[in-house]
């Protein structure tokens, strides 16, 4: 398409296009500017624009995409800012809990501490884990038998001594 060729198309079907990106978008000034911005692409391309392949199509959805591409950049405008761009707040404290049971945790073998994670806190499958480490399902389930039995044991010594006292002994470096 040369320059006379897509200034007869721009003036036959600027206002067309217009007024179906308004109807789409509901915006006569964003419909404009999209059209607009749609024709500045098209006049990029114009060369290997075919009159017989309906330019107008592909202005009108380039046009069309670029609107919707504006809502949802519009839409955004609006939500609450991202937490991760939002300055660091400082963890709470944990709990008594929390610290037993990392304490229990870190006591066990790494094989089956790594067990124990995946299946109840990061909720995994058996053969989600074993897939995850490489490892036979019954492996994993011995891994979780044994590391259950153990922090069972580590957290039940952790309550047998008195109090709060216990939470913060410092019997290993």
């Amino acid at each position: 398409m040369d320059s006379d060729s897509f200034d007869a198309f721009y003036n036959a079907s600027f206002n067309r296009l217009v007024g179906q990106i308004y109807a789409m978008c509901g915006n006569l000034a964003e419909a404009q500017d999209c059209v607009q911005e749609a024709f500045v692409r098209a006049w990029d391309k114009r060369r290997i624009l075919d009159t017989e392949q309906s330019p107008e199509a592909w202005v009108r959805t380039v046009a069309y995409r670029l609107a919707v591409s504006r809502w949802r950049k519009a839409r955004r405008a609006l939500l609450p800012p991202d937490r991760a761009k939002q300055p660091e707040q400082s963890p709470p404290e944990p709990d008594v809990t929390r610290v037993a049971l990392a304490r229990a945790l870190a006591q066990l073998p790494a094989d089956q501490r790594r067990a124990i994670v995946l299946h109840h806190l990061c909720d995994l499958s058996l053969a989600e884990i074993a897939q995850e480490v490489g490892s036979p399902v019954g492996t994993i389930k011995a891994r979780l038998s044994r590391g259950r039995a153990a922090l069972a044991s580590h957290l039940q010594d952790d309550s047998q001594h008195d109090g709060p006292a216990s939470e913060v002994r410092h019997d290993k470096p």
